[in-house]
C-alpha cells in the first residue's frame, strides 16, 4: 500500500525574503525560495481576450 504522505516532504522557503537574504535561507537546506520582490513592484500589464460566438 501507498504512503498518504511522501517519504521527503519539499519546503519552499518564502515570506519577507528578499535578495539580501536568500544566501540565509538557502543554507537552511529549503528546497525553493519564493522573492515576491521581484514581482510585487512591477509594471501592470492587462490583457483581455474577448471571444465572441
Amino acid at each position: 500500500m501507498r504512503a498518504a504522505v511522501p517519504e521527503r516532504v519539499e519546503i519552499e522557503g518564502t515570506g519577507n525574503l528578499t535578495l539580501e537574504r536568500v544566501r540565509a535561507y538557502a543554507e537552511t537546506g529549503v528546497d525553493y525560495l519564493s522573492v515576491g520582490g521581484l514581482t510585487h513592484s512591477s509594471p501592470i500589464l492587462d490583457i483581455a481576450l474577448d471571444l465572441v460566438p
